[in-house]
Protein backbone atom coordinates (compact mmCIF):
# COMPACT_ATOMS: atom_id res chain seq x y z
CA UNK A 1 0.00 0.00 0.00
CA UNK A 2 1.22 3.38 -0.79
CA UNK A 3 1.84 6.26 1.98
CA UNK A 4 -0.55 9.00 2.16
CA UNK A 5 0.35 12.53 1.47
CA UNK A 6 -0.35 12.83 5.17
CA UNK A 7 2.08 10.18 5.93
CA UNK A 8 5.05 11.32 4.01
CA UNK A 9 4.68 15.05 5.86
CA UNK A 10 4.84 13.60 9.22
CA UNK A 11 8.05 11.38 8.47
CA UNK A 12 9.58 14.44 6.65
CA UNK A 13 9.26 16.53 9.79
CA UNK A 14 10.49 13.40 11.96
CA UNK A 15 13.46 13.39 10.12
CA UNK A 16 14.09 16.80 10.03
CA UNK A 17 13.66 17.02 14.21
CA UNK A 18 15.75 13.88 14.39
CA UNK A 19 19.06 15.31 12.54
CA UNK A 20 21.95 16.62 13.95
CA UNK A 21 21.81 20.64 13.69
CA UNK A 22 24.87 22.40 13.49
CA UNK A 23 25.55 24.41 16.79
CA UNK A 24 25.37 28.64 16.41
CA UNK A 25 28.47 29.62 17.07
CA UNK A 26 29.10 33.13 18.36
CA UNK A 27 30.96 36.32 16.78
CA UNK A 28 34.97 36.08 18.10
CA UNK A 29 35.41 39.32 20.50
CA UNK A 30 36.90 42.27 18.56
CA UNK A 31 40.73 42.47 19.63
CA UNK A 32 41.85 45.71 21.35
CA UNK A 33 43.17 47.01 17.89
CA UNK A 34 39.97 46.85 16.33
CA UNK A 35 37.72 48.92 18.84
CA UNK A 36 36.89 51.95 18.84
CA UNK A 37 37.87 53.59 21.73
CA UNK A 38 37.99 57.14 20.81
CA UNK A 39 35.78 59.49 22.95
CA UNK A 40 32.52 60.21 21.59
CA UNK A 41 31.87 64.17 20.39
CA UNK A 42 29.68 66.51 19.45
CA UNK A 43 29.79 70.28 18.65
CA UNK A 44 29.05 71.77 21.56
CA UNK A 45 28.71 69.68 24.73
CA UNK A 46 25.57 71.60 26.19
CA UNK A 47 23.63 71.74 22.87
CA UNK A 48 20.15 70.08 23.26
CA UNK A 49 19.91 66.85 21.34
CA UNK A 50 17.99 66.91 18.52
CA UNK A 51 17.16 64.42 15.77
CA UNK A 52 14.36 62.30 14.23
CA UNK A 53 13.21 60.86 17.92
CA UNK A 54 14.01 63.84 19.95
CA UNK A 55 12.38 66.65 19.08
CA UNK A 56 11.27 69.92 21.24
CA UNK A 57 7.18 69.02 21.83
CA UNK A 58 5.26 71.12 19.15
CA UNK A 59 2.79 72.77 21.27
CA UNK A 60 3.84 73.89 25.02
CA UNK A 61 1.58 75.05 27.12
CA UNK A 62 1.26 76.77 30.78
CA UNK A 63 1.36 74.76 33.93
CA UNK A 64 -2.40 76.41 34.69
CA UNK A 65 -3.48 74.76 31.07
CA UNK A 66 -1.75 71.70 31.68
CA UNK A 67 -3.36 70.95 35.32
CA UNK A 68 -6.64 71.47 33.06
CA UNK A 69 -5.78 69.16 30.46
CA UNK A 70 -5.27 66.80 33.31
CA UNK A 71 -8.58 67.48 35.11
CA UNK A 72 -10.54 67.46 31.84
CA UNK A 73 -9.38 64.26 31.66
CA UNK A 74 -10.42 62.61 35.53
CA UNK A 75 -13.73 64.56 34.98
CA UNK A 76 -14.49 65.41 31.65
CA UNK A 77 -13.07 62.78 28.75
CA UNK A 78 -15.70 59.84 29.23
CA UNK A 79 -18.69 62.02 28.26
CA UNK A 80 -17.14 65.09 26.18
CA UNK A 81 -14.38 62.83 24.16
CA UNK A 82 -10.31 62.12 25.00
CA UNK A 83 -9.29 65.73 22.47
CA UNK A 84 -12.48 67.53 23.42
CA UNK A 85 -14.20 66.14 20.24
CA UNK A 86 -17.26 64.96 21.59
CA UNK A 87 -19.17 62.01 21.55
CA UNK A 88 -22.66 60.55 21.28
CA UNK A 89 -23.61 61.50 24.55
CA UNK A 90 -22.21 64.77 25.30
CA UNK A 91 -21.11 67.86 22.74
CA UNK A 92 -17.83 68.59 20.87
CA UNK A 93 -16.44 71.85 23.35
CA UNK A 94 -14.27 73.30 20.40
CA UNK A 95 -17.58 73.88 18.73
CA UNK A 96 -19.50 74.75 22.12
CA UNK A 97 -16.64 77.28 23.12
CA UNK A 98 -16.16 79.30 19.36
CA UNK A 99 -17.72 83.02 19.45
CA UNK A 100 -21.13 81.78 17.90
CA UNK A 101 -21.46 78.51 19.87
CA UNK A 102 -23.37 77.84 23.04
CA UNK A 103 -20.85 78.44 25.79
CA UNK A 104 -19.42 81.25 24.54
CA UNK A 105 -17.59 82.90 27.70
CA UNK A 106 -16.19 81.90 30.75
CA UNK A 107 -19.11 82.58 32.81
CA UNK A 108 -21.26 80.66 30.56
CA UNK A 109 -18.68 77.79 30.55
CA UNK A 110 -18.92 78.11 34.63
CA UNK A 111 -22.23 78.38 34.86
CA UNK A 112 -23.16 75.33 33.06
CA UNK A 113 -19.75 73.09 34.53
CA UNK A 114 -21.04 73.98 38.55
CA UNK A 115 -25.45 73.45 37.49
CA UNK A 116 -24.90 71.05 35.18
CA UNK A 117 -27.37 70.24 32.91
CA UNK A 118 -29.48 67.52 34.74
CA UNK A 119 -32.21 66.74 32.15
CA UNK A 120 -29.45 66.00 29.68
CA UNK A 121 -27.11 63.83 32.17
CA UNK A 122 -24.57 66.07 32.69
CA UNK A 123 -24.36 65.99 36.76
CA UNK A 124 -23.66 69.61 39.08
CA UNK A 125 -19.53 69.63 39.19
CA UNK A 126 -19.86 72.26 41.93
CA UNK A 127 -22.01 70.36 43.99
CA UNK A 128 -19.73 67.31 43.69
CA UNK A 129 -17.17 69.18 45.52
CA UNK A 130 -15.28 70.10 41.79
CA UNK A 131 -13.08 73.60 42.92
CA UNK A 132 -13.47 76.43 41.34
CA UNK A 133 -9.58 76.68 40.34
CA UNK A 134 -10.12 73.12 38.54
CA UNK A 135 -12.80 74.29 36.87
CA UNK A 136 -11.10 77.38 35.39
CA UNK A 137 -7.96 75.31 34.57
CA UNK A 138 -10.21 73.31 32.80
CA UNK A 139 -11.80 76.17 30.79
CA UNK A 140 -8.33 77.46 30.11
CA UNK A 141 -7.38 74.11 28.37
CA UNK A 142 -10.81 73.55 26.43
CA UNK A 143 -10.73 77.19 25.24
CA UNK A 144 -7.23 76.29 23.87
CA UNK A 145 -8.54 73.61 22.17
CA UNK A 146 -11.36 75.32 20.91
CA UNK A 147 -8.97 78.37 19.52
CA UNK A 148 -6.46 75.98 17.91
CA UNK A 149 -3.61 76.93 20.42
CA UNK A 150 -3.48 73.61 21.70
CA UNK A 151 -3.55 70.45 19.75
CA UNK A 152 -5.08 66.58 20.35
CA UNK A 153 -3.29 64.50 22.95
CA UNK A 154 -1.41 65.07 26.52
CA UNK A 155 -0.05 68.66 26.16
CA UNK A 156 3.83 69.71 26.72
CA UNK A 157 4.52 72.35 30.49
CA UNK A 158 6.13 75.00 29.04
CA UNK A 159 9.62 75.07 31.10
CA UNK A 160 10.22 78.37 32.93
CA UNK A 161 13.79 79.94 32.49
Amino acid sequence: MKPTRQAQRDTARVEQAESPRSAAVPAPAPTPGQQDTAKATTGSSDAPLRDVYHQAPRDTVSQAVYNGWKQYNLNCARCHGEDVAGTTIAPHLIVSLKPNGPVNSKESFVQTVCAGRPEKGMPAWCSLGLEMEKINSIYEYVKGRSDAKVGPGRPAVRQQG
